[in-house]
C-alpha cells in the first residue's frame, strides 16, 4: 500500500457520535456498547468537540475507592458533555495522506482524529486503525 493514499481508505466512516445535549451516561453507554474510546461531539451536524472514555473515567472514583458508586453518579449528574469534552478538536481532511496522519499521531500524541470533508464529519481515524493498517500491509 502507498502511504500517499488518502486516509479515507482506512478511516471509520460509520462514526458513532454524541449530541452535546445528551448525558455523560449516554456517552459512556455508547462507548461501552460499541467498544470505542472516542466520540465526536456534534451540535446538529457540526463537530464541536471530542470526548474520550478516559475523559469520562477521570470523573470516576470507583477504581480508587470501593463502594463509591454514588459519588460517581453524583459527579456524572453534575457535569455535562460540554464540561468534559475537548472543544474545537484538531481535525484532518479526507484528502490527507496516511503518511501525514501518521506524522500527526507521532508528533502531537493524539489517539483519535475526526476526519472532515469540508464542514462535515466524514469519519474518524484512531491509532488502532493505523496500527491495523501497518500490520496488515507491511
Amino acid at each position: 500500500m502507498d502511504l500517499a493514499q488518502s486516509i479515507s481508505i482506512i478511516m471509520t466512516k460509520n462514526v458513532k457520535t454524541i449530541h452535546v445535549e445528551e448525558s455523560l451516561y449516554d456517552a459512556k453507554s455508547t462507548m461501552l456498547k460499541h467498544q470505542i474510546r472516542h466520540l465526536p461531539v456534534v451540535n446538529g451536524k457540526k463537530l464541536i468537540g471530542i470526548l474520550s472514555l478516559t475523559d469520562i473515567m477521570r470523573l470516576s472514583f470507583g477504581q480508587v475507592f470501593v463502594g463509591e458508586e454514588q459519588t460517581d453518579q453524583a459527579m456524572m449528574d453534575l457535569m455535562t458533555i460540554e464540561h468534559v469534552m475537548r472543544e474545537h478538536p484538531k481535525t484532518i481532511n479526507v484528502s490527507n495522506s496516511i503518511a501525514e496522519v501518521a506524522d500527526i499521531f507521532i508528533k502531537e500524541e493524539f489517539h483519535a482524529l475526526p476526519v472532515v470533508d469540508g464542514e462535515n464529519l466524514a469519519g474518524i481515524i484512531t491509532t488502532t486503525d493505523m496500527i491495523k493498517f501497518f500490520v496488515t500491509n507491511y
